[in-house]
């Protein structure tokens, strides 16, 4: 066989196994750019080009992935099928509109013109996988209690983000109707999370960094609320002060998850420690004091990091030729599975 059949083949079987969490490192990517958004009109740090920086690296990774998964759409339709029916990846499927409305709302000081059709492209399509999704687990017959993890928060995360560009577009009750599913269906899978990780096995190794995604809920509602609401009242308080202590209680299960492999579902580590950085600088911001902003100085550092080191390990494990699925499992820690 010819070095060329044997590169194309290559090609052929990365392209066939790239997996739909793969777009999970856009929501980091764009979570980290509004994070320094935000640091540099409160915190007075830097200046806007950082963030001007890594929102057009968002965007360029967007493109790309959606670029190489449409391929897969049409070169290997069966393995969209097989993600789509599967327990856990299902749920990475509202990636994609999620990544549309972070980059609309980049775009609203950034690329003004772009924010309208991003918003409208990314709302559409979440309300449309969210219907899916819904369909999925109303009407499943495989789904078990094993297959349940914090990654089922997705769909729901992504509505609560509608309001943080909608309503600078104008569309009011529209950011009300995606605030309240997101927000009851927060409320519904975290009572379900706490049960399965409490009286059930817990998390497989490759699926524990998806812990992390249970601050995004809080800490993202507590951004849409604010903005609804206007001020932050006492709704805003709980909001704000729970997603703060589930990053302090995740922050000390660091150790345990740091021994494990690397595995492209680390990426849950970025956006909602993103998150809560935006909401911690929002509170700086609001109320002012010390405390918030040591906090929001602490969280910009942290998620800068993180976001980095999983740049970095993601490039040298596609540089290694490493398998991007799970149903393909790599000879070293190197690999990029998601479950």
């Amino acid at each position: 066989m010819s070095t060329d059949v044997v590169q194309i083949e290559t090609r052929e079987s990365r392209l066939e196994h790239l997996p739909i969490s793969f777009f999970a490192s856009v929501m980091g990517l764009s979570g980290l750019a509004l994070a320094w958004q935000k640091g540099v009109h409160v915190l007075y740090i830097a200046s806007e080009w950082v963030s001007l920086v890594i929102a057009a690296a968002a965007a360029l990774v967007f493109l790309t992935l959606l670029g190489l998964y449409g391929a897969k759409v049409a070169l290997h339709p069966s393995h969209v099928v097989g993600e789509y029916r599967h327990p856990v990846k299902l749920h990475f499927f509202p990636a994609v509109s999620i990544s549309l409305l972070l980059l609309s709302i980049l775009a609203l000081n950034m690329w003004p013109a772009m924010a309208m059709p991003l918003f409208a492209v990314g709302a559409s399509l979440h309300l449309v996988l969210m219907l899916l999704v819904l369909n999925s687990w109303f009407n499943h017959d495989h789904f078990q209690t094993v297959h349940l993890n914090p990654a089922w928060f997705i769909p729901a995360v992504g509505n609560v983000l509608v309001p943080l560009s909608g309503l600078a577009l104008g569309y009011v009750e529209l950011s009300w109707f995606f605030f309240a599913i997101g927000i009851m269906f927060w409320i519904v899978l975290f009572t379900i999370i706490i049960n399965r990780v409490l009286f059930h096995n817990p998390l497989p190794e490759r699926l524990a960094p998806t812990l992390f995604i249970l601050i995004a809920p809080p800490a993202v509602g507590f951004l849409s609320y604010v903005r609804l609401a206007g001020n932050v009242d006492a709704a805003a308080h709980i909001l704000y002060y729970f997603a703060l202590f589930m990053t302090l209680f995740l922050i000390t299960q660091v150790p345990r998850l740091m021994r494990a492999a690397f595995f492209l579902s680390w990426w849950a580590y970025s956006f909602p420690l993103a998150a809560v950085t935006i909401a911690s600088l929002t509170m700086y911001e609001k109320i002012s004091g010390t405390a918030f902003f040591v906090i929001s100085a602490v969280l910009l550092g942290i998620v800068t990091t993180v976001v980095t080191a999983l740049v970095v390990r993601t490039l040298v494990a596609i540089g290694r030729g490493r398998s991007a699925c799970p149903n393909r499992p790599a000879r070293d820690p190197g690999r990029l599975e998601t479950q």
